[in-house]
């Protein structure tokens, strides 16, 4: 879960590469998923398709015990906000969710209310703030 995702877990991801352009999705799925290699497109098992993966540095170290790296892989399931806007996640956002906007290399991103589906907070609308929906 991105919630469970600390900055030092991905302090040596040098570059986010991205499948599909995220400026319409509100949110993608992330997690930390380990990997052969620091580079390159990473194999996907999920239902769904993966959005995009991080590639890392030099520097990262493999783990010693298994020999992968771990590395943040964003994802979409069938039944996500994207392609089923009435659905499940009409509101609110999986744990794992976070807005794309919010992401970078080394940044682990957080929700906004454009990721949870909902209308501007008071406090948005009264400073005149508004988010793309």
């Amino acid at each position: 879960m991105s919630s469970l995702i600390t900055e030092d877990e991905i302090s040596h991801e040098i570059e986010l590469v991205w499948l599909e352009e995220t400026t319409d999705l509100d949110y993608v799925r992330q997690s930390l998923d380990r990997l052969p290699t620091r580079r390159g497109k990473p194999p996907y098992h999920r239902d769904g398709r993966m959005i995009g993966y991080a590639l890392l540095g030099p520097k990262a170290k493999a783990s010693r015990s298994s020999g992968t790296f771990r590395r943040r892989v964003f994802w979409l399931l069938p039944h996500d906000r994207d392609t089923q806007p009435e659905g499940l996640y009409a509101t609110g956002a999986p744990a794992e969710a976070v807005d794309p906007r919010t992401l970078a290399a080394g940044t682990k991103g957080y929700k906004t209310e454009r990721s949870e589906g909902g209308p501007p907070s008071t406090a948005m609308q009264e400073l005149g703030i508004t988010l793309p929906l």
